[in-house]
């Protein structure tokens, strides 16, 4: 199956691409949208603007657009016109399918063009899944917070198994989705199994917005091979 891969950078995203290859299917393109402003619907904000280098480093064909509006049925619209342009199978998501009106909005708009849109991971249990990134070597990173329960200091921090069991007893505490579905929390993934080279953050910045939310703002980063890492 020719599939394309809705792209945020972020660790749902990242094993979307994991799983189409275990699939064995073609992955033609990742798609990307990097919104101009913070309430898009669909969209991720922080960091979607370094997908560029994480389809270098996986190897795989990217596509970066914009999005200036904030609605769900104008933000599907910019991908079918695209998708249109591009032809594929299937759009696989991230997630495990809890991302609703990501999800019944991209089925609305591409469903004219007979694509199949469906979430990689639909009915996994997504503490399952988080830990399976970890113990396969996934790197990721939170980028964004929109919670009661995550600080400024979680803005770039790792989630390690250490780090993972700390997010557990506070999304237990304050509520907010483990893994992170609804808008909780963003992030990006600097390295796994999958990638061919592994990505350096180097240098970033905090911006919060209130008390409880804020995004990272990566200035600098760099591809190094993974050959020269093992030197």
């Amino acid at each position: 199956m020719k599939v394309a891969v809705m792209f945020s950078g972020g660790k749902d995203s990242t094993y979307a691409v994991d799983y189409a290859r275990q699939m064995g299917w073609e992955i033609s393109y990742l798609l990307s949208v990097k919104p101009t402003r913070t309430d898009c619907y669909l969209f991720h904000f922080a960091t979607v603007e370094h997908t560029p280098q994480q389809a270098e480093a996986l190897g795989i064909r990217h596509h970066l657009l914009a999005c200036d509006v904030a609605s769900p049925k104008q933000e599907a619209q910019i991908i079918r016109q695209f998708i249109e342009q591009n032809p594929v199978e299937a759009l696989v998501l991230g997630g495990v399918g809890l991302q609703q009106t990501q999800l019944r909005s991209l089925q609305k708009a591409l469903m004219p063009s007979r694509v199949e849109v469906f979430a990689a991971h639909a009915g996994y249990d997504h503490e399952e899944i988080v830990e399976q990134m970890i113990k396969k070597g996934y790197d990721i990173r939170i980028t964004q917070i929109a919670t009661e329960g995550l600080g400024e200091d979680w803005l770039g921090r790792q989630i390690t198994s250490e780090a993972f069991q700390e997010l557990k007893r506070r999304s237990q505490k304050y509520g907010f989705h483990i893994g992170f579905e609804g808008g909780y929390a963003d992030t990006f993934v600097c390295d796994g199994p999958v990638f061919k080279k592994r990505i350096i953050i180097e240098e970033a910045d905090r911006v919060m917005e209130d008390k409880y939310s804020g995004y990272l703002v990566i200035k600098k980063l760099r591809l190094v091979d993974k050959v020269q890492i093992l030197r």
